[in-house]
């Protein structure tokens, strides 16, 4: 068997009764959806139409959400649904960035990923999804695609369907008879206006008035409701609605007739979103980008003397330095990475229960060597140990560069972020641990005393590695992008939100300012220098991770 859905649009009256039913039927948490309507005004008035699409997980036959989970908590059944095991999910969010529908959410009240999976509690005895079943219009239609006698076989065989976003080579089982792309892309409309219901972080209806009216009366609402109210995670304008500002009570609470919610702007052509799913903000934050540069320098701090050791006599002291420091930023690695699980007490699973083909499973286990190497070079050299180094030092090399750039596999199974499938972003973080590396020993050398040879070699390879930086990047950022998104992005960074932290943060303090620094032959303003490098690169990862997380996915 195969399942799949048919939304077909001929029929879809925009009613919510799929949403409420799945909701329903799955006690799904307010503020998030496992299915939704989305509503697009076309046209120029008076002559408009809505647009009404069904959106919800396309159960992929090349998923890579179950790629890229690392425990096996999403999983395709050998019936084509793509199902959860919610008992395995350590809330890593990986999915969430791995697919390109904004399909899955984080459950507010468990933290773990969920999303459709189909009904397949209903699917296993014979029953039709709940939102196929409460369809008033029959516009939803489920069933085996690979039965030439069921009705969505022979929908498929006759209609002519289209998919979203077909290049993403995920196969998706979600097809739509009448889709139209300006309600099915979702960077053809975006969410700069309020919309129908937009603001309501509370909730809709009954339950958002008996909420607020709970908070008004003396704050005895349960935490459930106080975190609706307080909107955590809105954007500022769902804190101006929640806030009531230029609103009564009633206003709020959702009383006035739905038609005055919609406003048709005459002379505007393009199409608007006027109701679509709440946005699920950053969902990977200051602790992912924290730990990619603490991982460049555990990375670089240990691979540079090693590497080093092999073209020119390098003091036992420098490497001894070199993997102290990379132990205890590793360790910092690795509480980030636990700190931004939303199940940390699960946080052995990657090791216990891994799904190898993610390069997060991959990863823990890259850092976790890298580590036990780090330690056990550390014991021997202190312990007298020395001839084993040159035994250990060939693979702490090689997981060095493994810890360097395993991260770039990981973003690039992140296929709902069109900005990191970039093939230079594996260089980059090779690149940027190189220069972690080069900024601790221009800010060690200040408490050193070593041979002018070994400081006139340092200042050189920092210097190459600051102008090879700034070509890569310069090539990564005006070349042409393959993708919409993948260029709105370089936009953002380069012209939009992220343009002063860019050019003034990240290249003129992080580059620039060091390379002047560099040719003063000052030791000083060298330590100064590296303390320059490791700001700009904390405002490259905060840019790189942060930037195309902005781009909406449905």
């Amino acid at each position: 068997m195969n399942f799949g859905f048919i939304i077909d649009n001929r029929k879809c009256i925009g009613c919510h009764a799929c949403t409420v039913a799945c909701k329903s039927e799955h006690d799904v948490p307010i503020g998030v959806n496992r299915t939704w309507v989305k509503y697009i005004e076309k046209g120029e008035f008076p002559d408009t139409r809505r647009l009404f699409s069904v959106m919800r997980c396309n159960h992929c036959a090349d998923a890579p959400c179950v790629e890229i989970c690392p425990t096996e908590a999403l999983f395709t059944r050998k019936d084509g649904i793509v199902d959860f095991d919610d008992r395995r999910c350590i809330s890593c969010k990986a999915c969430t960035q791995a697919c390109p529908y904004d399909s899955i959410y984080i459950n507010p009240d468990t933290m773990v990923a969920q999303k459709c999976n189909y009904c397949s509690h209903r699917t296993d005895i014979g029953l039709e999804p709940a939102c196929v079943v409460v369809c008033p219009e029959h516009a939803i239609i489920s069933g085996d695609m690979d039965n030439p006698q069921t009705e969505i076989s022979q929908l498929l065989a006759r209609e002519t369907v289209s998919v979203r976003k077909a290049e993403k080579g995920t196969n998706p089982k979600l097809f739509y008879i009448d889709g139209d792309k300006v309600s099915l892309n979702p960077t053809e409309t975006n969410q700069s206006a309020d919309y129908m219901w937009s603001s309501q972080a509370a909730g809709v209806g009954k339950y958002a008035k008996y909420a607020e009216q709970r908070i008004n009366e003396g704050g005895n609402a349960t935490a459930r409701e106080r975190a609706a109210i307080e909107g955590r995670n809105a954007t500022a304008r769902e804190h101006a609605a929640i806030e009531g500002r230029n609103a009564t009570a009633r206003e709020r609470a959702g009383s006035a007739p739905a038609t005055t919610f919609v406003q048709i702007e005459p002379r505007t052509k393009k199409a608007r979103r006027v109701y679509d799913a709440p946005a699920k903000g950053i969902l990977w934050g200051w602790e992912v980008s924290a730990y990619i540069l603490t991982k460049a320098i555990a990375a670089g701090a240990f691979l540079l003397p090693l590497v080093g050791g092999y073209f020119m006599e390098m003091p036992l002291l420098i490497k001894q330095i070199g993997a102290i420091v990379s132990l205890i930023f590793l360790t910092i690695t690795g509480i980030l990475l636990i700190m931004d699980l939303g199940r940390p007490d699960r946080f052995l699973y990657v090791l216990f229960r891994p799904q190898w083909k993610s390069w997060l499973s991959r990863g823990s286990y890259i850092i976790t060597i890298y580590g036990g190497l780090l330690t056990l070079w550390l014991i021997a050299s202190f312990t007298g140990f020395t001839e084993i180094l040159k035994y250990i030092e060939p693979f702490g090399i090689v997981f060095a560069l493994l810890s360097a750039v395993y991260t770039a596999f990981l973003f690039a199974q992140a296929k709902g972020r069109d900005f990191w499938q970039s093939p230079m972003l594996g260089l980059h973080m090779i690149i940027h641990s190189l220069m972690a590396g080069f900024a601790v020993y221009l800010i060690v050398h200040l408490f050193l005393n070593v041979n002018v040879g070994f400081t006139m070699v340092l200042i050189f390879l920092s210097i190459v590695s600051i102008v090879f930086h700034l070509i890569t990047l310069a090539i990564e950022l005006t070349t042409t992008h393959s993708t919409d998104d993948a260029h709105k992005t370089v936009e953002m960074i380069t012209k939009g939100q992220f343009s002063w932290l860019f050019w003034w943060g990240m290249i003129a303090v992080g580059n620039f300012l060091p390379l002047a620094l560099l040719f003063t032959g000052n030791i000083i303003l060298f330590a100064i220098a590296g303390v320059c490098i490791l700001i700009g690169l904390g405002f490259a990862q905060h840019i790189w991770v942060k930037a195309p997380q902005l781009i909406p996915l449905s």
